[in-house]
């Protein structure tokens, strides 16, 4: 016998969120590891918000809200809050019941902006750094750093002369999207810049790759299981590997020597000698011409560091199609820095999921 077509819905539920959501879904695990690390950052978060007035959103949930937009690829908050507003799977990972308003996306942002000034996303980051050095996932004798170019979100045509004043293209029907000609004319970060966002810098990936307004981001991964121990972001430039992978080899716990394996964009004398200053043994590709000589090359642990590398671009690869930062939503260094260490804490939650049992 066909059934019939009923619409109507009922009007109570007496199954709860906790029952809805599989035993084995991938979030399970996720969120017992999120949950630790934001127990972690009780303090921080204490500094950061008044202790009297009205309540607003608890930044446990408004963390976890920011994680879900990661591991889920949601292109806005905007967008973030309409799943929050029928997506059970979401509601019961935040925190919040099905009778709860989810917040206006104006107001979501605002409250976001709070978290970005009290360093939260470097403390959530190492928080999940120090739970995988409990579980025994890292080795700390072994690192792996690589920089890659995240775009900025401003155009080619915010690219304009420092000196001069900005100018109105005559004859032009659509003024929020002007006709520019840039044909003859000579572009350099020394004498022009971004009117959307003064902070980003024109940079190519190689010879003969268009040039655009980005951000290099840089990693520091631990080579035993593939994890995300370090992290910053600065303007791109020239010298922005090196000095990155300076500032990161510095933060590695501990005074015992460590290796340090890198592409051949790193084979420079003055970085290779800083490294070896710093008791970092560079098992770096070598250029023609290398610094580095069959002293480090002939041990089978440079064979493995160049092995082990490779892996850094899973990471790189898993920010931009995942994470959504091939073209960042934020401007300048400090909020591209914010997400980019962030969405990598959501990187080695996932890798971390996929490495440890199932909690019972």
């Amino acid at each position: 016998m066909r059934g019939t077509d009923q619409q109507q819905s009922s009007m109570f539920s007496y199954i709860s969120a906790e029952q809805r959501v599989p035993k084995d879904h991938p979030l399970r695990a996720i969120r017992v590891t999120t949950d630790a690390a934001l127990r972690e950052l009780g303090p921080k978060f204490d500094a950061i918000y008044a202790s009297h007035g009205r309540p607003s959103i608890p930044p446990e949930k408004l963390l976890r809200a920011l994680l879900l937009q990661v591991l889920y690829t949601v292109r806005s908050e905007r967008m973030l809050m309409e799943q929050l507003d029928y997506n059970f799977l979401f509601r019961w990972f935040v925190g919040l019941s099905i009778d709860d308003p989810v917040w206006d996306a104006t107001t979501f942002s605002k409250n976001r902006e709070r978290l970005l000034k009290g360093e939260v996303a470097e403390g959530f980051f190492t928080a999940v750094v120090e739970q995988a050095r409990d579980q025994g996932l890292l080795s700390d004798e072994h690192f792996t750093v690589d920089g890659t170019l995240i775009e900025a979100w401003a155009g080619h045509k915010s690219f304009k002369p420092k000196d001069k004043a900005e100018q109105k293209p005559p004859d032009d029907n659509d003024p929020g999207n002007p006709s520019v000609d840039f044909h003859g004319e000579r572009r350099s970060n020394d004498t022009h810049q971004s009117r959307t966002d003064p902070e980003a810098r024109l940079a190519r990936k190689g010879a003969g790759k268009e040039a655009k307004l980005s951000y290099a981001g840089h990693v520091l991964m631990d080579n035993r299981e593939g994890l995300a121990v370090g992290a910053c972001v600065n303007q791109a430039s020239g010298h922005a590997e090196p000095q990155a992978a300076l500032q990161l080899v510095e933060e590695i716990p501990g005074e015992n020597r460590v290796t340090l394996g890198a592409d051949k964009g790193y084979d420079r004398k003055e970085f290779i000698q800083e490294l070896r200053d710093h008791q970092v043994t560079p098992h770096i590709a070598c250029k023609a011409n290398s610094s580095i000589d069959a002293r480090t090359t002939r041990h089978l642990g440079y064979a493995i560091s160049q092995n082990k590398r490779k892996r850094i671009e899973e990471i790189f690869g898993w920010l931009k199609t995942v994470a959504g930062l091939r073209k960042t939503r934020h401007r300048g260094v400090a909020r591209v820095e914010w997400m980019f260490t962030f969405a990598l804490a959501g990187y080695n939650l996932v890798r971390m999921r996929n490495l440890l049992p199932a909690p019972a």
